[in-house]
């Protein structure tokens, strides 16, 4: 028999235990392998060229950091069996399952109306299918994921488990801060996840964070803001998803106007077919070829693209390649019609396109963070020595509610350069 019980090495958190047979299944299965083949922060390593690590290292790294939490909560006296356990290191272990290459542009043009939530927990279920076919019978009266999925659902009877997975306050948000910090570079998106980690607790099936960590949980909240601004939403990532999601969106108006376009086989069962959430489901073509989707089959095509007989198309990727993207301007207040139209007339006469076809060359987006902190989301709650609970942002006395609770938004105009004409 294999042994199953490996130890991995993370350069972020150093040595991590699988600590189960069922893990390494789980880890095994195509599915997961495939997170390896997709970026976790997508085209941000046009911006910090160091970020090139995976959704599948942050998804090992935030089931380890599931594993701390757990034994946390055990020398804390919180009653944890061995499967609650595991059905909980799996379930965040799959988590992000679902997403499709470069992170949400899948979402805006090849596939309508479903989120990577939604095919996460198909995906979920197909595994657990899988699992429970392939292992022997006698081993799992129901299917071996069935816990992990009722967790990832928030539907197990222990609400605290769903929290550390989908919180204010989770061990997803935890990884990705640490990872994301330390492979960018960004020293300001630095957390105390071991810290906090320590300072959990349980009080009525919640979690709480004791008084002694109220400081991590507010540099955690800080920190979140500023690698919002700092790397999530970096105007030249903005602007690279942009470029993207424009050269898919070429793509798939030329493939239904019959034209051939290379492409891998998956890319094509998206490009020259509309797919919708109705198109799937665990046991569907449309999750099998997606499930076949990364960050590969696009790069691959828009290199061959560049050399395109449609000159749209051809100019989208060859600037893409090259890096010449989009250029950002923070704008204080909407584009007049007025100068909206100069610019078409201008890129329509520099580009030899219609002035229908110059608008894809310049555009405006509304970037916005989500909100650091929610009272209508679980709250983060603070334990005090007396045994009161109460809200951060009642016990802080440096965050201030009303600017965590707000969404700044900041007005940029996109335009192509127009020295990519070449």
């Amino acid at each position: 028999m294999a042994n199953k019980h490996k130890i991995i090495n993370d350069p972020v958190f150093g040595f991590m235990q699988l600590e189960s047979d069922l893990e390494y299944d789980v880890l095994q299965h195509p599915y997961v392998q495939r997170l390896g083949r997709i970026r976790q922060l997508g085209l941000s390593n046009l911006v910090y060229p160091g970020a090139m690590h995976s959704r599948f290292s942050h998804s090992l790294g935030a089931m380890h950091l599931m594993s701390e939490a757990v034994r946390s909560l055990r020398q804390k006296g919180v009653a944890i069996s061995n499967s609650e356990a595991t059905g909980a290191k799996i379930a965040i272990l799959l988590h992000d399952v679902g997403h499709g290459p470069f992170s949400h542009v899948l979402e805006h043009t090849l596939v309508d109306n479903i989120t990577h939530e939604e095919i996460s927990l198909m995906m979920m279920e197909r595994i657990n299918a899988d699992l429970k076919s392939r292992l022997e019978q006698t081993m799992w009266q129901r299917g071996p994921l069935d816990e992990a999925i009722g967790i990832f659902r928030d539907e197990y009877p222990r609400h605290f488990f769903h929290q550390l997975i989908s919180s204010q306050l989770d061990v997803d948000r935890m990884d990705y801060l640490c990872r994301d910090s330390f492979f960018t570079g960004v020293q300001e998106g630095r957390i105390a996840s071991e810290r906090l980690l320590k300072m959990l607790n349980v009080v009525d099936d919640r979690l709480v964070v004791e008084h002694k960590g109220i400081y991590s949980v507010e540099k955690f909240l800080v920190a979140r803001r500023l690698m919002y601004w700092q790397v999530y939403l970096h105007k030249t990532s903005v602007a690279a998803e942009q470029h993207l999601i424009m050269i898919l969106s070429r793509a798939k108006e030329l493939a239904r106007s019959g034209k051939e376009l290379f492409c891998s086989p998956a890319l094509r069962y998206f490009l020259y077919t509309q797919r919708a959430a109705e198109d799937f489901s665990p046991n569907s073509e449309a999750l099998d070829q997606y499930a076949l989707l990364d960050d590969t089959d696009v790069l691959s095509a828009i290199k061959t693209w560049m050399s395109c007989s449609d000159r749209i198309l051809s100019m989208l990727c060859r600037s893409f390649t090259s890096r010449r993207l989009f250029r950002g301007q923070l704008i204080d207040a909407p584009l007049s019609e007025e100068r909206k139209q100069a610019l078409r007339r201008q890129y329509a006469k520099t580009l030899d396109v219609t002035e229908d076809e110059a608008e894809r060359y310049l555009f405006v987006e509304h970037i916005s963070t989500s909100n650091t902190y929610s009272e209508k989301d679980d709250s983060i709650d603070i334990l005090f020595n007396d045994g009161t609970v109460r809200n951060i942002a009642e016990a802080s006395e440096i965050l201030d509610l009303e600017a965590l609770t707000r969404k700044p938004i900041k007005r940029y105009l996109f335009q192509y350069r127009l020295e990519n004409n070449f």
